[in-house]
């Protein structure tokens, strides 16, 4: 007898891996917006079939689809369904069919549970997209006994793409593509950014990556970008070819005449810190001079660079010789470009200045104790 319980019904196809029937179908928007998941929340993570959900990280995935409502791009949820399910085939290969699942049935998001929620949220402000369509891969597991292992064979292999790698195939980030710009148009540092990895290998022949470059031309142009791209970018390569005339060594780098990670070894200069600070100071320096700004730019010479002093670069730039990257050391090394370029300090960098002092004082003190 044909039972007479509820089922939800997919159009799905039929496919085996590891020797396991799985399912593919179409979800639409709103059906995965209802659909009631399986909520672990209060379950002990060694019971927990997935970690649990991330909360901050869904408004920046909901944005991103309410951003880009023509071309947002998601891929396939992996969902277990706790329940015996029932397939017919509607081809003579078994291949195409319909999927009949009981409304009692349990379904756990194995992979996809931020994409879910952050649809939830999407179709709140935007209920027009309800219609449109997700890919949804089914695996039957009674008891849910094997979604743990699922979802960390699913993240085992997973890599996140390097930032620099990220940023390079960033078409929608403004910023991203000033930077693409400005280095793909520069005959100086089209051949010393390295425009895959976020970070140089030791004997890497670039000197700085794409994600510092982001980082440097966001604070160059900050409150000076006019909004079109080729002339911000002018404005930011006028900027970096003239910067580096005064650091022959990047110079030597792109010829082959030195090695990269001789630069790097011996001087700050040639560090993504260094080139955020030359972007903050260049900023400033573009705001309130901007007849004789190339001028002030030959100070940048008088500076010693050299990791060795660590009189300069000690707690500003480096701790105990390691280059640190926090906000702080970024602006207290832009102190050095400000200063040499002629300009004057900010009430924030000023502060910043005094507690160096202070923190150096002390230092010098229990040494001498």
């Amino acid at each position: 007898m044909e039972s007479t319980e509820p089922t939800f019904n997919f159009p799905a196809i039929r496919g085996l891996q590891a020797q396991r029937e799985y399912y593919v179908s179409m979800w639409t928007l709103r059906l995965l917006a209802k659909i009631a998941i399986f909520d672990e929340d209060e379950v002990p993570p060694e019971l927990r079939a997935q970690r649990n959900l991330n909360t901050a990280r869904v408004p920046e995935i909901a944005n991103y689809m309410l951003d880009n409502p023509t071309d947002y791009v998601f891929s396939a949820l992996t969902v277990s369904i706790d329940s015996e399910i029932e397939y017919s085939k509607v081809d003579e290969h078994g291949k195409l069919g319909m999927l009949r699942v009981p409304m009692h049935a349990r379904f756990i998001v194995n992979d996809g549970q931020h994409r879910r929620a952050a649809i939830k949220t999407a179709l709140e402000q935007r209920p027009e997209l309800a219609h449109e369509t997700i890919a949804v891969v089914f695996f039957q597991d009674l008891g849910l006994a094997r979604s743990q292992q699922m979802f960390a064979d699913l993240n085992r292999h997973a890599i996140r793409p390097s930032r620099s790698l990220g940023l390079l195939y960033d078409h929608r980030d403004q910023k991203a593509k000033l930077a693409k710009l400005v280095i793909l148009e520069s005959t100086v540092f089209r051949d010393i950014v390295e425009l895959e990895k976020s970070s140089l290998a030791k004997r890497s022949r670039k000197l700085f990556t794409l994600s510092a470059f982001y980082n440097a031309c966001a604070d160059l142009v900050q409150g000076l970008a006019t909004g079109n791209l080729v002339e911000d970018a002018k404005i930011a390569r006028d900027y970096w070819e003239a910067v580096a005339e005064h650091f022959p060594s990047w110079g030597q780098v792109r010829e082959g005449r030195m090695p990269a990670s001789e630069v790097r070894e011996g001087f700050i200069h040639s560090h993504g810190i260094a080139l955020q600070a030359l972007g903050k100071a260049g900023n400033t320096l573009l705001t309130q001079h901007k007849r004789d700004w190339r001028k002030r730019l030959a100070a940048l010479e008088k500076i010693d660079w050299s990791r060795k002093n660590t009189k300069l670069w000690e707690g500003r730039a480096m701790n105990l010789g390691v280059l640190q990257k926090r906000n702080a050391n970024i602006m207290l090394t832009a102190n050095v470009v400000k200063r040499a370029y002629g300009l004057s300090l900010g009430e924030e960098e000023e502060k910043l200045e005094n507690s160096l002092q202070k923190n150096q004082k002390a230092t010098r003190r229990s040494r001498t104790s």
